[in-house]
């Protein structure tokens, strides 16, 4: 305990203008988070997963104030992210997270009809996941996590680099299944639906709209066909030397990268500067520096 405190004495981080934005963000995500839960999941009986789906559970039984249960659930979950998530910069970032998602949770309450907007599960279970993704990835973006089951899933995903949709479903699977047994396994498997529209979510407010297209392109005319891509699409082009495997005969390959909108115009000049081009196109989750998007720290 004394080498906790004694982290955080010593290496807090510095406000800066990055600091306010990851403060704004979180407290943006926890906000939408909630009323997602209040609006949507909550009224309908849909566990949320994590922390959030046991105290779902438990106010079924008990009536306790679900937020406070969060607040409560993330103690434990929040030691562990010290440990393996960052030390102080991740702690600072998960208390305002937790504190902010719980406070609202309970704050809104006599804000939102007690029934929900809907009594449709489907549509539940779709605005419900949609919303709730928006307000994780909010977080995420901010540099911090929602605790419970977010925790989790981090660890996961920087220990065996497995994605965020993926990591819900790991680790909200047993409260999926207290849920079945708590309320109905109808709303068990709309919970399920709802956690992973909720990871895709979350997956494309992190990506954002900078989802490029790559191509690997085969062609014996390089000089053609790289001129083509330079001087008309103003696109870079990387030069890779290859050798057929089959043939054994020298190969060249173009490596470019384009955005969705310039793939029918790639393949139209490649097709023209060389007919027999053998091409891929590929996705990119997104592309950074000259050309796209800025890369910074």
């Amino acid at each position: 305990m004394r080498s906790f405190w004694h982290e955080v004495l010593t290496q807090r981080p510095k406000l800066t203008w990055e600091s306010f934005r990851d403060i704004f963000l979180i407290t943006a995500g926890a906000l939408i988070q909630a009323l997602a839960l209040r609006l949507f999941l909550i009224p309908a009986q849909l566990a949320s997963g994590g922390v959030s789906g046991l105290a779902q559970i438990v106010n079924y039984y008990t009536d306790w104030p679900i937020g406070l249960m969060v607040l409560i659930g993330n103690i434990p979950l929040f030691l562990l992210g010290w440990r393996y998530l960052g030390g102080p910069r991740f702690a600072l970032r998960t208390a305002l997270a937790v504190a902010a998602y719980s406070f609202f949770l309970d704050a809104l309450v006599p804000f939102v009809p007690a029934n929900g907007l809907t009594h449709d599960l489907v549509l539940n279970a779709l605005y419900g996941g949609v919303i709730s993704g928006i307000g994780f990835g909010l977080v995420y973006l901010g540099r911090g996590t929602s605790g419970g089951s977010d925790i989790l899933a981090r660890i996961l995903g920087n220990w065996r680099g497995i994605t965020i949709s993926q990591s819900y479903l790991v680790t909200d699977a047993l409260i999926v299944f207290l849920a079945g047994i708590t309320f109905s396994w109808e709303n068990a498997l709309y919970a399920l639906v709802n956690l992973y529209v909720s990871g895709l979510s979350a997956e494309a407010v992190m990506q954002g709209s900078n989802v490029a297209r790559t191509a690997l392109i085969i062609t014996s005319r390089t000089e053609e066909v790289s001129r083509k891509i330079l001087d008309e699409m103003e696109r870079g082009v990387t030069i890779v030397p290859a050798r057929g495997a089959y043939t054994g005969a020298e190969r060249t390959v173009l490596y470019c990268v384009i955005s969705r909108a310039e793939v029918a115009r790639i393949k139209a000049l490649v097709s023209q500067a060389d007919p027999q081009a053998f091409m891929v196109i590929g996705n990119a989750h997104e592309a950074l520096g000259e050309g796209f998007k800025p890369l910074r720290s």
